[in-house]
């Protein structure tokens, strides 16, 4: 994520960089809302999937939305271990909401 004139942005995929939801607004299903419209309009713009990373304790968590866990990633941001989570459209067994 270093370079960023690699960026297509009619690319086959989208790439979430973060979701954070103000502790105010947590437990009330503001991020699974968001996140499901985000999957609805990548779906919708005939997109492959979405990629993300995230930190281990949330692996489960977009696990859920049917994003697949495809290890470790390379990203080294803020000194934290991260997986790299895909979501792709139009597979066998792709649950996404």
């Amino acid at each position: 994520y270093a370079d960023a004139s690699m960026h297509d942005p009619n690319g086959a995929w989208l790439m979430i960089f973060g979701v954070d939801t103000l502790p105010r607004y947590r437990g009330r299903g503001v991020a699974s809302a968001v996140l499901r419209r985000a999957v609805e309009e990548t779906r919708a713009r005939g997109r492959r999937g979405l990629v993300l990373t995230c930190k281990p304790a949330l692996v489960h968590w977009y696990a859920r939305f049917g994003f697949v866990d495809e290890g470790l990633s390379d990203s080294t941001h803020g000194d934290a271990v991260w997986h790299q989570m895909r979501l792709t459209f139009g597979t066998e067994g792709t649950t996404a909401v």
